[in-house]
C-alpha cells in the first residue's frame, strides 16, 4: 500500500507500507479521503516544527470511512463517514484526568509524533472518530484545522460587544475568525498581506482589517477602529516572535491575550507598563478538545460555518509530492489545499 513519508526536512518520498490487521479491542480501521494540509505540514516539511519527528508519514487533517472496528466499538460501525480527531493522548495521566485531553503529557499528534493519514487505510482509536455524514470528505478533513480556531476562541472568552482581535489571516487564523463572529464580538483582523486581508472582508465577511506594516500605523488604526479601548480580547496566530511580544500592546486594560501560533523563539515584552498596569491574562491554546468536533460539525450542517471559501487548491494523491513546494509560495494563493485519496 502506498504512503507518503516525510523523510527529512523537504524531502518527501513515495514507500511501500503493508495494509492494517483487523482492528484490536477498541480500534478502526479507517479508508481515508481527503487530508487537509496546514501550517504544521508546511513547518514540518521545512524543519521548523518543534514537535515533529521524522522520518513521517504525515495527514491529521482527514475525512475518513470506517471500515472495521474492533470489540468493544459502539460509536462507529463500518461504512460511517466521520472526521478524525487526530490528538492521541493516554486517559491515564494528571491533564487527561482533569479533561484536558489536547495537552496530555503523553501527546501524540497523528502525521506529528505519530504516522498520519496520507495512505488509503490505517487504525486509529474508535474514540477518535466524529460521526459527520452529511458533510463531503473534504468537509471533514477541514473540522480538525476549524477546531483549533474554536479551541483557541473558547480560551479567550470573548463576548458580544467586546472587541476581538485576531493577528494572522492564514489557515488556523481565519479558523479563529470564524468563532470570533459566532461569539457576538466585533472581530477585527490583522495581517501583512493585503490579499489575506481582501479574502476576510470578501469571503469571510468581517469588514475591519488592518494592513500590519510594523511602523506603528496599526496601534493608530486600532485605536481609532475601537474608539481608544483597544481589544478585549487578541488572538496571535502568527508563530512570529516578534508578532508575539508585540501583541499585549493591542490589548485592552483587563484583556485577555491567547496564543494560539508556536515560535521556538523567546518572546520579550514590558511587564510594568502594560502586563501590569493593564492587568492583562496571557493565555496558550493547544490543539483541542473532542467537544469541538462535534460541534463543528454541526456548525458545518446547519450552514453557520460555510466551507466554501475554504479549500482553494485540491490534488491527486499520485500528485501531491510535485505540487506541496507550490503550496509555499504567497502568490499561489493557498487558504487551504486538500489531497484527494479517491483520484
Amino acid at each position: 500500500m502506498k504512503a507518503v513519508q516525510l523523510e527529512r526536512p523537504e524531502a518527501f518520498r513515495f514507500i511501500d507500507v503493508p495494509e492494517p490487521n483487523e482492528p484490536g479491542p477498541g480500534d478502526a480501521v479507517v479508508q481515508v479521503h481527503s487530508v487537509g494540509i496546514c501550517g504544521t505540514d508546511y513547518s514540518g516539511f521545512l524543519g521548523k516544527m518543534p514537535f515533529f519527528s521524522y522520518p513521517r508519514i504525515p495527514g491529521h487533517e482527514l475525512g475518513v470511512e470506517v471500515v472495521a472496528v474492533g470489540a468493544g466499538v459502539t460509536n462507529v460501525k463500518a461504512g460511517d463517514r466521520c472526521s478524525v480527531e487526530p490528538y492521541i493522548n493516554c486517559q491515564k495521566c494528571y491533564s487527561c484526568q482533569r479533561g484536558h485531553t489536547n495537552c496530555c503529557e503523553h501527546h501524540q499528534t497523528l502525521g506529528v509524533h505519530c504516522d498520519g493519514g496520507l495512505r488509503r487505510l490505517f487504525t486509529v482509536p474508535a474514540r477518535k472518530l466524529h460521526l459527520a455524514p452529511k458533510l463531503s470528505f473534504a468537509q471533514g478533513a477541514l473540522v480538525e484545522t476549524l477546531a483549533i480556531g474554536c479551541h483557541a476562541v473558547d480560551r479567550g472568552n470573548p463576548k458580544a460587544g467586546e472587541n476581538i482581535l485576531v493577528i494572522g489571516a492564514g489557515p488556523i487564523g481565519l479558523s479563529v475568525v470564524e468563532f470570533a463572529k459566532l461569539s457576538g464580538a466585533r472581530t477585527i483582523v490583522m495581517d501583512m498581506n493585503d490579499a489575506r486581508l481582501g479574502f476576510v472582508r470578501e469571503r469571510m465577511g468581517v469588514p475591519d482589517t488592518i494592513t500590519a506594516t510594523g511602523d506603528g500605523s496599526e496601534l493608530a488604526r486600532l485605536t481609532e477602529l475601537t474608539d481608544g479601548k483597544l481589544c478585549d480580547v487578541v488572538v496571535d496566530a502568527t508563530g512570529s516572535n516578534k508578532s508575539m511580544s508585540g501583541s499585549l500592546g493591542y490589548c485592552a486594560f483587563a484583556g485577555r491575550l491567547v496564543y494560539v501560533g508556536i515560535t521556538q523563539a523567546d518572546l520579550q515584552f514590558p511587564h510594568a507598563p502594560i502586563m501590569h498596569r493593564r492587568e492583562l491574562t496571557l493565555l496558550a491554546s493547544r490543539n483541542a478538545l473532542s467537544k469541538d468536533f462535534g460541534r463543528i460539525v454541526r456548525l458545518i450542517e446547519e450552514g453557520k460555518i460555510d466551507t466554501q471559501p475554504w479549500i482553494t487548491h485540491t490534488t491527486p494523491f499520485d500528485n501531491m509530492i510535485a505540487e506541496f513546494p507550490k503550496w509555499l509560495r504567497p502568490e499561489t494563493g493557498v487558504i487551504k489545499a486538500v489531497v484527494d485519496l479517491d483520484q
